[in-house]
């Protein structure tokens, strides 16, 4: 059974990465027995990879059909976004009032910095993601981190989206200028978090719209 489990994490990773690198597109089904062949491994093995990622958002499951890429829509980007927002943000200001040093998050942030320009997208979404999880770590509520680590990879699956009119450097300049902001604390802290998810919504909707008119 440790076997097995291990193998299914080992596939849900290899999944992971090619739903954040867009070689699934929305509306794709992922069949069982298709998987098992290509993967070498067993029904079993796969069901429960396929589970973890339901449950995590990046994919969907449908009664008797089995798993399947959701698709984007405003509706369920505005709506995540809009969690997101409340859950961050509510975070810094808990950290902020708490008189917390922010350096976890200049350590988050030089990580991204320091990406290579050829590094591998879903590597740039969960380094880019590590700066956010970290600010809402600093507010040492567990309820916030727990709601937070629940809706962390539907994030990335949605946010991955936007590339390539982002890459790690744009990322990277865009949290190097967040950085100085949070710094600084007080509202000038709150407002540029509060900024930096928008431009992302944002991004997500224009990319989401470039798509829609590439394939019309």
């Amino acid at each position: 059974m440790r076997e097995l489990s291990a193998a299914a994490t080992v596939l849900a990773d290899r999944l992971r990465d090619e739903l954040l690198s867009g070689e699934w597109s929305p509306g794709s089904r992922l069949k069982e027995e298709h998987l098992a062949q290509r993967f070498h491994v067993g029904r079993y093995t796969v069901r429960s990879a396929l589970r973890t990622l339901v449950t995590n958002g990046l994919l969907e499951h449908e009664p008797n059909r089995g798993a399947r890429v959701p698709a984007l829509y405003p509706e369920r980007v505005d709506q995540l976004f809009a969690y997101r927002t409340v859950l961050e943000v509510g975070s810094l200001r808990i950290a902020l009032s708490r008189g917390l040093a922010l350096e976890p998050v200049a350590g988050a942030t030089a990580a991204l910095e320091n990406l290579p320009a050829d590094a591998p997208w879903p590597q740039v979404l969960r380094t880019h993601q590590e700066i956010h999880r970290t600010i809402v770590a600093l507010s040492g509520n567990p309820r916030l981190i727990d709601a937070y680590t629940g809706c962390e990879e539907e994030l990335q699956f949605v946010t991955a989206i936007t590339r390539p009119a982002y890459t790690a450097g744009k990322l990277a300049a865009l949290h190097i200028e967040l950085l100085a902001h949070l710094l600084h604390g007080g509202d000038r802290a709150v407002d540029a978090l509060t900024r930096d998810i928008e431009i992302g919504r944002g991004a997500v909707l224009d990319a989401m719209t470039a798509t829609v008119t590439a394939t019309g």
